[in-house]
């Protein structure tokens, strides 16, 4: 049997890398972060407990790394959607296709993103990785698509603005509903209510008063 060539091989550690970070993102969504053990994850993900450390320095770095991976995916399938955003308003319709995509998994997935938004506040802070960096990039090519003219500016205040939403929707006891956070988005974007996937929520009533700014 011939060796495998160099691209066989590493479509092989992409698809157990892969496998990994989808196994951490059911189990910590199922049993919590602590619940969840690396031989747990190594086990869903039908793969050696030794690999995780060859490519994750440990179980927070997997973590958030897998999270990234989800909000990703999450993020490019609403942004593909179809009908796909074009015309005159494509930008702003991007633009809340995003904003919903991240609402919606805080909406959809709190105990996961609430153990996200944990980690990343504590002293262990922001991980890069590459599942970071395509999130980072969907979001910038979003601004970009929105006419910002300063982008490299603008991204990290689309960044802070949408974790500053959802660390309110994920208060255990007192969570903020997605339509408020929703329509205090918009409005700052300037996005009708329309656009985007609003998930059968109706408008806060102050945000039908004032409507959309110009912008």
């Amino acid at each position: 049997m011939s060796p495998r060539s160099a691209s066989v091989n590493e479509q092989l550690r992409r698809r157990s890398r892969e496998r990994l970070l989808q196994a951490t993102v059911e189990l910590v969504g199922e049993r919590g972060y602590e619940t969840t053990t690396l031989g747990d994850i190594a086990q869903r993900a039908g793969t050696a407990r030794g690999l995780i450390s060859y490519y994750f320095p440990g179980k927070r770095q997997l973590f958030q790394s897998a999270v990234h991976r989800l909000m990703h995916l999450t993020l490019r399938e609403a942004l593909e959607r179809e009908p796909r955003p074009g015309g005159p308003d494509a930008g702003r319709e991007r633009l809340a296709r995003a904003v919903d995509a991240v609402l919606g998994l805080a909406h959809d997935r709190p105990l996961l993103m609430r153990t996200h938004m944990a980690g990343i506040l504590t002293a262990e802070g922001f991980i890069r990785c590459p599942e970071q960096q395509r999130l980072a990039q969907l979001l910038r090519e979003t601004v970009v698509a929105y006419g910002s003219p300063a982008p490299d500016t603008d991204y990290p205040l689309l960044r802070a603005l949408l974790m500053g939403a959802v660390v309110p929707m994920l208060l255990p006891g007192a969570p903020t509903p997605r339509a408020f956070l929703r329509a205090e988005l918009f409005q700052r974007y300037g996005l009708g209510w329309e656009l985007g996937f609003p998930a059968d929520e109706e408008p806060p009533p102050a945000s039908r008063a004032r409507g959309p700014v110009d912008g």
